[in-house]
């Protein structure tokens, strides 16, 4: 059983969307092959895309809700569990714990809302912690926003076991912007597209914007979801459509970002934004919301500008000073992921935990 690692992860394999995740998985499982360390990995489904296929996945072939799979599955048999994406506090830490007698380290990527969580789901988080936190040796967050909810949620006696990891991107796979123009640069958006992710206030911002300005303006969206249709009707609505063009999702992204000049990134609610860093890993500044993590990454003024969420004339008044030139962001964005945000720091931090 020495050196016996399972993760346990409720992610949905998509072959046809590979994402940051996705890559830090396949390195992590390369870097534990290297030091002879066996790890199995536990997802919903099973897919070969990618370096999947160089993982031992095991996953369900019946239908049975994910955590009873995973419990019935991983008695006795590891050192150290890592578990993504499983809600936190819950009565299955407990019998995973029971069931494994491992070290348990509990990863959490989920954002908040931006008013905070009704008072009745706030005291029903902290009653879990007084439970169920017990069978959690360590906490991670993937910001030091998420790290200090995880204590809002569950308890500041948890301080000394909740820690910080930053989420990581592949810094070598993705281009550079070379030459970033200082009036009128063209914007990308990348993003699911859901009412939190705040798509909505762009559009609402730049209908607020001289018909001058508008005519010089192009932003590109790049990703899918449910309020698509909702986002495309505002967009029509206000005769935008010149100015707006929905790419749907693609595979390519590290080789798109290069074309743009600035992110737009206007979230209600963010943990650590995947698409944030590679976008500054291209030289492509972000202008973002000042929610969950993103002020961690986004410097105002230095690397991308910040905004107050929900503020669309806000936003409109940040588009014209960048559209005219007025402000510039002339550091090399790249930089700072090289040095803080790389996915070899992220995979070095996370094999580190295993001497615990």
């Amino acid at each position: 059983m020495a050196n016996r690692v399972a993760v346990i992860c409720n992610y949905k394999l998509l072959p046809e969307r590979v994402g940051g995740m996705d890559h830090f998985f396949w390195a992590f499982n390369k870097k534990c092959k290297e030091n002879n360390v066996e790890i199995d990995w536990f997802f919903p489904n099973t897919s070969y895309h990618g370096d999947y296929s160089s993982l031992n996945i095991i996953s369900p072939d019946i239908e049975i809700t994910f955590e009873t799979f995973v419990i019935n599955k991983i008695k006795g048999k590891y050192v150290t569990v890592f578990t993504h994406f499983i809600e936190l506090c819950t009565s299955f830490y407990c019998q995973l714990k029971k069931e494994t007698g491992a070290y348990i380290i509990a990863v959490d990527h989920n954002p908040r809302p931006l008013k905070g969580y009704p008072l009745k789901k706030r005291f029903k988080k902290r009653l879990k912690g007084l439970i169920y936190a017990k069978h959690i040796d360590k906490f991670i967050g993937v910001s030091e926003y998420t790290t200090n909810e995880i204590l809002k949620d569950f308890g500041s006696g948890l301080r000394n076991k909740a820690f910080v990891i930053y989420n990581g991107v592949i810094i070598d796979d993705i281009e550079q912007n070379t030459i970033r123009n200082k009036t009128n640069p063209k914007f990308l958006v990348v993003s699911h597209l859901r009412v939190s992710k705040g798509i909505q206030d762009l559009i609402d911002a730049v209908n607020l914007l001289s018909d001058t300005i508008k005519e010089n303006l192009r932003i590109d969206i790049y990703g899918e979801g449910p309020y698509e249709a909702e986002l495309k009707k505002k967009v029509s609505q206000f005769k935008l459509e010149t100015i707006f063009n929905f790419k749907g999702s693609v595979s390519n992204l590290n080789e798109l970002y290069c074309l743009y000049d600035y992110m737009l990134q206007p979230t209600h609610m963010e943990c650590f934004s995947l698409s944030i860093l590679e976008s500054l890993a291209a030289n492509v500044p972000v202008i973002t919301t000042n929610v969950g993590g993103n002020e961690e990454a986004v410097k105002h003024g230095e690397n991308g500008y910040i905004f107050e969420v929900d503020r669309p004339k806000e936003l409109s008044t940040l588009l014209i000073s960048i559209m005219t030139g007025e402000k510039y962001i002339i550091e090399n964005t790249r930089n700072l992921i090289k040095n803080e945000f790389s996915i070899d720091k992220m995979v070095e931090s996370y094999f580190e935990l295993l001497s615990t």
